[in-house]
């Protein structure tokens, strides 16, 4: 058995073939996290793929943001399947149940927590040895706390509690569990490019939870090659070795250092490895210890600013017969069900219905919803750009539609002020038909047009003896139009650096300044960028 975990930043990262895709990550559960589609928006190319059986969880109050997605091969088909990790979203047969103690949740948190879309539970069927058990799959997408936002600090505590709560709910119910995807937190130095670069790293409380989520034993955590106060890092040693789960990657690599999968696009930070590891693979200590025999990440594997994370296991799936109610196969739209009659008889105003669907269509995430991890200082990851879209009329089948610039003064080069223009240079089209056809057209001498007035310029030239016909002389226009200034080179380097703009909210937002433009690295790197930076003078 082999599962996989993935944050695709997008489900257009498969554009070029989805089935291709999953069949190329070779795995029997696929786990992919901010598939940024939502439900209206989900086509049937990425909700059915052949020889998959696939279960979506979509955000309800945004479009183009968070949702995750679970890819189970036909083989791995589940016994059960889940939205969410409340149970408010379940409303069919074929749950996974098991929520735990929600006492500490208000119901005005509850909602809150599912309605971002940020999870989906799995459930399946395994062979270990001659035993038939139970493992409970939880693709998980962590929310990140922006800094400027202190209400989503809580929030992204309280969904790591709930997550807890039901992973050891499922766990104490006598099933397997496997808690997989982007946590969004690094755990430990170690999984961090520079942990020096950030304030009381071991006092985040993303990874006071960690560590006690996770158990952390000395063949798993703690290796010669660590500075001897690293048990500072966590709150104790009762609490650490309390935790129910394993990080499987540090199972089988607990000194590997510079294994990071998540990376800043905007900085190139990919270039250089300067990146963290927020993206797991947990597997409760006994799963651990007897069932997986691998687990490692592949940062080969681009098209996003995260790698895909995989784990293997000893056991072997058991498929259902029938995939569970979740699927997305049996969604309306796609099942070939029968709409409601009101469907066909109210008249549809297809203009408007053309641009709703534009604005529903999904951005890139907001750039303040980045990884806290990904850049320690402070600068925000803009890897994902915002989607574009064209809203087209829709126009009766059969016929075809002629496009018609809407533009009344469409732009022209600057040249053509200078030509004479030939305004009605031929005769109108509002003629009669029977004097354009048949018979050329007389023009008496009263009718003939008047000569073009020439622009003002035109007619200075005209005058000047001097000038020349045809075209200016990119000389002329150059000394008329004066470019930007090179910009400087930076001083370690000595290349051209390049130009950015303060986008941050604060007294510098639209200042523009000039840094190295080589990617973004460790300071003991010489090929990644230096610390060069100036301010562009305003005069300038």
């Amino acid at each position: 058995m082999k599962i996989v975990t993935w944050n695709i930043n997008g489900i257009r990262t498969f554009g070029g073939g989805i089935k291709k895709a999953l069949d190329s990550l070779d795995a029997d559960i696929i786990c992919v996290q901010e598939t940024k589609v939502t439900r209206d928006l989900l086509d049937e190319r990425t909700a059915i793929v052949e020889g998959y059986n696939s279960y979506f969880s979509f955000s309800r109050g945004r479009s183009g943001y968070s949702g995750v997605a679970t890819y189970c091969k036909d083989s791995a088909t589940p016994f059960a399947a889940e939205e969410g990790l409340t149970g408010l979203l379940t409303n069919h047969e074929g749950a996974v149940g098991c929520y735990g103690d929600q006492k500490d949740f208000s119901s005005e948190e509850l909602q809150p927590l599912d309605n971002e879309g940020r999870a989906v539970i799995t459930q399946h069927r395994i062979m270990c040895g001659e035993k038939e058990k139970m493992v409970t799959v939880i693709n998980v997408y962590c929310p990140r706390a922006d800094p400027e936002k202190p209400e989503r600090k809580q929030f992204k505590l309280q969904f790591y509690k709930l997550l807890q709560c039901r992973a050891e709910a499922l766990l104490k119910e006598g099933s397997h569990v496997i808690v997989l995807g982007d946590v969004n937190t690094s755990h430990r130095q170690i999984d961090h490019c520079d942990p020096s670069d950030t304030d009381d790293f071991s006092e985040n409380p993303g990874r006071k939870w960690l560590n006690s989520f996770l158990h952390s034993g000395r063949e798993e955590g703690e290796t010669e090659e660590e500075e001897p106060n690293e048990e500072s890092e966590v709150t104790s040693s009762e609490t650490n070795r309390s935790g129910k789960f394993v990080d499987t990657f540090r199972l089988f690599h607990p000194t590997r250092t510079s294994a990071f999968t998540c990376w800043s696009t905007l900085t190139g930070a990919r270039q250089t490895n300067y990146g963290t590891r927020i993206d797991y693979v947990f597997a409760d200590c006994r799963l651990a210890k007897e069932q997986f025999v691998a687990a490692d990440i592949m940062p080969e594997v681009e098209g996003s600013d995260h790698c895909p994370v995989w784990g293997r296991l000893s056991c072997c799936l058991l498929a259902s017969s029938k995939p569970p109610p979740l699927c997305t196969r049996y969604l309306p739209e796609f099942a070939g069900k029968q709409q409601t009659l009101s469907r066909f008889l109210v008249k549809v105003d297809q203009r408007s219905a053309a641009w709703e669907k534009r604005d529903a269509l999904p951005g890139s995430q907001e750039e303040g919803e980045k990884r806290e991890n990904s850049n320690p200082s402070g600068a925000g990851n803009a890897s994902g750009k915002r989607r574009s879209s064209t809203a087209d009329s829709v126009a009766p089948k059969g016929k075809k539609t002629k496009t018609v610039k809407t533009s009344p003064n469409p732009q022209g080069s600057l040249l053509s002020f200078f030509k004479p223009k030939l305004a009605n240079a031929f005769p109108s089209t509002e003629a009669p038909l029977k004097q354009r056809v048949g018979k050329p057209l007389r023009v008496t001498p009263s009718q003939e047009a008047p000569p073009p007035t020439r622009p003002l310029a035109a007619r200075h030239a005209a005058g000047n003896p001097e000038a020349k016909k045809g075209p200016a002389p990119s000389g002329f226009w150059k000394s008329v139009f004066h470019g930007p200034p090179p910009p400087p080179s930076c001083k370690v380097h000595g290349e051209p650096c390049v130009l950015r703009t303060v986008k941050k909210e604060g007294p510098n937002v639209g200042r523009q300044f000039f840094v190295c433009a080589r990617p973004q690295g460790h300071a003991s790197n010489p090929e990644a960028r230096c610390n060069y930076f100036t301010w562009v003078d305003k005069g300038k």
